[in-house]
């Protein structure tokens, strides 16, 4: 099967104009699902007014004109919309692309809604990047998440969609019902070989009003800890990244509802999720080059991207202290360096490259 990657749509950082469509075309709801804590909508389909209204606002918050801008439909299943309100909600957008504002349209759905009928249907509209949910690539763990779709609904998903010029997106979740961090690595195996253009990778959350926490609160179900969390999610990154795969979230975007804590009744969640994976991947690696003579020395000179700084140094220079237990160290240098690779840095005066070293991943 061919790749999804290094086609012409620039899928990197695009300005994004979210519009939010919970539960919206979904068949029925998945076992960790509800939308409104992590939406922090209600409404399941916006009207004509508010689509103009949101992207008119979005657009008056973008500084720079010319960066890639795409309107983008979250939270619900896209193409498992009627055929009318598809067309009534591309129609409504679309112009916006006619005019030069915005440079696409894209879009998130289930793998078993993408079918040759509903690619035709938007193939005259400017659709330019498709997530598809995929979650798990083990039959066993879809079909304890009432997911509604198997693995081979996405195998099929993605066929249809390489011979397809979008930017093509894959979303999976660990620690659902099921689900070990050996499947997880095992899911992550099998969408790389997929080629996405990019992923995401959520921690399955026990959110309030959904089946999982039911299930919680009868000691059927036990969310990852948020330890083991990082560590899965750091594992799958590197294995993305190795493939020439854009990682672009781990963890879900923070509202207003989940900051709260009452819509999360347990599960992995933090605010930083992301920026505590590349923390700790960043806490591994420099830990598996540590030489001998290093800890002789009893002192790190770590200089990196200034981009890369914070990670290096985790919150609140957690990762340094942990350095310095973890090697018996007395003292930790960190400088920056702009003539450095994003993910290079130097440890003593050694070059080195992130993803050079399995860091400990098998």
């Amino acid at each position: 099967m061919s790749s999804f990657r290094n086609k012409t749509i620039e899928v990197v950082k695009p300005f994004i104009i979210p519009v939010f469509i919970p539960h919206a075309g979904c068949p029925h709801r998945c076992v960790f699902c509800n939308q409104e804590p992590t939406t922090g909508r209600v409404e399941a389909l916006p009207s004509t007014a508010h689509l103009h209204e949101t992207i008119g606002r979005f657009l008056s918050y973008r500084r720079d004109e010319d960066r890639y801008t795409e309107i983008s439909f979250f939270g619900g299943n896209f193409l498992g919309l009627t055929t009318d309100t598809i067309i009534t909600l591309l129609d409504a957008v679309s112009p916006y692309v006619e005019q030069g504002k915005v440079n696409g349209i894209r879009f998130s759905t289930r793998p078993d809604t993408i079918e040759a009928s509903r690619l035709d249907l938007i193939s005259n509209y400017p659709v330019t990047t498709i997530e598809i949910g995929v979650q798990s690539m083990n039959d066993d763990v879809l079909k304890l998440s009432r997911r509604g779709h198997t693995v081979r609904d996405v195998r099929k998903a993605a066929a249809l969609l390489s011979h397809g010029s979008y930017a093509v997106g894959m979303q999976m979740m660990i620690g659902l019902p099921g689900d070990t961090p050996a499947l997880a690595l095992a899911s992550g195996a099998q969408i790389a070989a997929l080629g996405p253009d990019f992923v995401r990778i959520y921690p399955t959350l026990v959110l309030a009003e959904s089946l999982l926490s039911r299930w919680y609160s009868q000691g059927r179900y036990t969310p990852m800890g948020l330890e083991d969390a990082v560590d899965v999610a750091g594992q799958l990154y590197v294995l993305f990244a190795r493939q020439g795969i854009n990682v672009i979230r781990m963890g879900l975007q923070p509202t207003d509802e989940l900051n709260t804590g009452a819509a999360v009744l347990a599960g992995p969640f933090h605010p930083a999720f992301g920026e505590m994976v590349h923390s700790a991947m960043w806490f591994q690696f420099i830990c598996s080059v540590v030489r001998p003579e290093d800890k002789a020395s009893g002192h790190l000179d770590i200089c990196v991207h200034p981009r890369r700084v914070s990670r290096i140094k985790g919150n609140k220079n957690s990762n340094i202290e942990k350095l310095k237990r973890h090697i018996n160290l007395t003292g930790i240098r960190v400088s920056s360096d702009c003539s450095l690779p994003l993910d290079g840095f130097l440890i003593n005066g050694r070059r080195y490259e992130l993803m050079d070293d399995p860091i400990g991943i098998g």
